[in-house]
């Protein structure tokens, strides 16, 4: 019987040199042409008419290889399928990994916190929880491949998890906006995790950690010993009742001693909208003390290569200290300061936090920021803070 496949061997594709096309059977072809250079292609019919197929060239595709595409080939025309376009769509089908990096670039510019990309990026990034996912095609992820790398989490790290679930089911969805998937999404929750997954353990946050008012002065006075840029930065932000990253991203051309008031832009406030901070005597004296000199420039409170002090710089020095509060935390003890001795109204101790008070109509009535009222304020909480002689 005449051999219709396999009719090569590895000896006579490595050796052959004449030009020409030779057959291995059913379709499978070695092309040879000048220069030695060689080359596997399948031909087939399809709905009558000749189709040719590239499969690689020797020696990274080897016979045997080139013998498997070749039968992969013959099952999806064998199916009603075009290999052909078959394989297109595999090409042009992104990887999880491929539309999740897409995802957090196209979403950079949308936030105001470098914190948001780092989260994203921890999530669903490389090297991050989704690890298991960015290798798999869009449109090859399953619940399976979902719950793998959720359940490791899932109890342990409730709130990680919740948000890694989150992450995974919006990338998936630009998959079937962008045409790559059909179907329902395997990282829904509602209708279909819900029914897998037990349900989350809600952690109890509270508020973040803060020091009784009463015990601040006495705290001001232990970190005074200190003389690190970080401590200077921490007692600045306690006396204004700032933000973490509002001080730490504080730049010279922000503040004006003349007037003493520190001008943050709105690109770097919670509440997009520009913030004017008065700065109390011993607010004026931190800066007074970290100024380089009176034309300083860039950051107020520097590290030691001259760049801004990292997110965690302040956070540490509260960590040496072992006092259990958070940075964020003064924040609540100034604000119990207020209420409690203070006559204060609420929506002046409220600005100085930066807080947006009141329904629409309120705030759009109230154009003034109450800095006359909240400089009162925030010299009362100054001189509150100073040490009792």
């Amino acid at each position: 019987m005449t051999r219709t496949m396999n009719r090569l061997s590895a000896r006579a594709v490595t050796c052959q040199k004449r030009p020409g096309i030779y057959a291995d059977g059913a379709g499978l072809y070695l092309r040879v042409q000048g220069g030695n250079a060689r080359s596997w292609v399948y031909i087939f019919r399809l709905e009558g008419r000749r189709r040719e197929m590239g499969l690689g060239a020797p020696p990274a595709v080897g016979l045997a290889r080139a013998r498997e595409k070749a039968q992969a080939a013959r099952e999806s025309i064998a199916d009603g399928l075009d290999p052909i376009a078959g394989r297109r769509t595999r090409r042009e089908t992104p990887t999880f990994g491929e539309l999740a990096d897409a995802f957090i670039e196209d979403r950079k510019g949308t936030v105001r916190s470098d914190k948001s990309v780092a989260r994203w990026a921890r999530a669903i990034g490389d090297g991050g929880y989704a690890q298991k996912l960015r290798p798999l095609r869009v449109d090859r992820v399953e619940t399976d491949h979902v719950l793998a790398v959720l359940r490791s989490l899932w109890e342990s790290h409730p709130s990680s998890a919740g948000l890694l679930r989150g992450y995974i089911e919006t990338v998936l969805n630009i998959a079937k906006v962008s045409g790559h998937r059909s179907g329902d999404n395997p990282a829904a929750w509602k209708g279909h995790l819900e029914h897998i997954l037990p349900a989350r353990q809600r952690l109890s946050r509270g508020h973040h950690a803060a020091l009784p008012f009463a015990d601040v002065p006495s705290f001001l006075v232990k970190i005074r010993d200190n003389e690190s840029m970080a401590t200077r930065a921490l007692e600045f932000t306690i006396l204004t009742a700032a933000r973490t990253s509002e001080t730490l991203k504080a730049n010279w051309e922000e503040i004006d001693l003349s007037t003493q008031v520190w001008t943050v832009p709105a690109s770097r406030m919670k509440a997009a909208k520009e913030h004017r901070v008065p700065l109390s005597g011993p607010a004026v004296a931190i800066l007074e003390t970290v100024r380089a000199g009176p034309s300083a420039t860039g950051p107020v409170f520097p590290g030691r290569r001259g760049k801004a002090l990292s997110n965690m710089a302040m956070d540490m020095v509260l960590r040496r200290m072992d006092v259990g509060v958070t940075v964020h935390g003064f924040r609540s003890s100034f604000r119990d300061w207020a209420g409690e001795m203070t006559d204060t109204p609420r929506e002046v101790a409220e600005a100085a936090l930066a807080h947006t008070v009141g329904n629409s109509a309120e705030l759009a009535y109230r154009r003034g920021d109450a800095l006359a009222k909240r400089r009162v304020l925030m010299e009362a909480w100054g001189s509150y803070c100073q040490p009792r002689v």
